[in-house]
């Protein structure tokens, strides 16, 4: 059966935040007495923020989100930018009728600001951000909860990402799984996980749905 439903995880994915991110966590843990390398932090693109820091420092695990978000949020407009052919492909594939979806684990408001400054906000038809369930990715709530808003069919979803939460989601939900090569983890480490597909270019996805 051909593919009708695409959802897509955002950071990594749609749009390039990884400098915004790698920045934003340097800052935090200056703040609060932590080093890193640059290879550790890179570990910490992708889960909750919540398990991040609590998995650092439990007691000051909330202070740290709250530095990190602050951070996040001050410099986010001059970092944020859509992967190379992100728009146009977006375009044609609601063009062709397909629905589509974001499932990210930023909170539904920051998901919704990079929406709007990489001007790809009108393609979605639904976001389901962390403050939107009660379990994050790689549990497939996130996943299940934007095809119930849809009405999509396992059969015929897809669900396209650059970390291994998003192949594993996808994998929990019954659907079909894309991995983008452009990721941060590589490519060899995502092919471990078994996606249906990898993306090299974000066009590559036309040619998957047939458009």
């Amino acid at each position: 059966m051909s593919i009708r439903t695409i959802l897509f995880d955002l950071d990594g994915t749609l749009i390039d935040t990884n400098e915004l991110i790698n920045l934003s966590f340097y800052h935090t843990f200056q703040k609060f007495g932590y080093q890193f390398t640059h290879d550790e932090i890179l570990a910490f693109n992708g889960p909750p923020l919540v398990e991040t820091f609590q998995n650092i420092d439990l007691a000051q695990s909330e202070a740290m989100i709250t530095t990190y978000r602050e951070h996040n949020l001050v410099h986010h407009d001059d970092y944020v930018k859509a992967f190379p052919n992100v728009k146009e492909t977006l375009k044609a594939l609601k063009n062709k009728g397909i629905s589509l979806g974001i499932v990210t684990t930023k909170m539904r408001d920051t998901a919704i600001r990079g929406l709007e400054v990489t001007g790809i906000e009108a393609y979605f038809d639904t976001i389901v951000g962390l403050d939107d369930v009660s379990n994050a990715k790689p549990h497939p709530e996130s996943v299940l909860n934007a095809m119930k808003v849809l009405h999509a069919d396992p059969e015929t979803t897809l669900m396209v990402g650059d970390n291994w939460h998003d192949i594993k989601a996808g994998h929990n939900a019954g659907v079909k799984t894309a991995a983008v090569a452009w990721s941060l983890k590589g490519e060899e480490f995502l092919q471990g996980y078994e996606p249906t597909y990898m993306l090299y270019d974000m066009f590559d996805l036309l040619e998957i749905i047939g458009v």
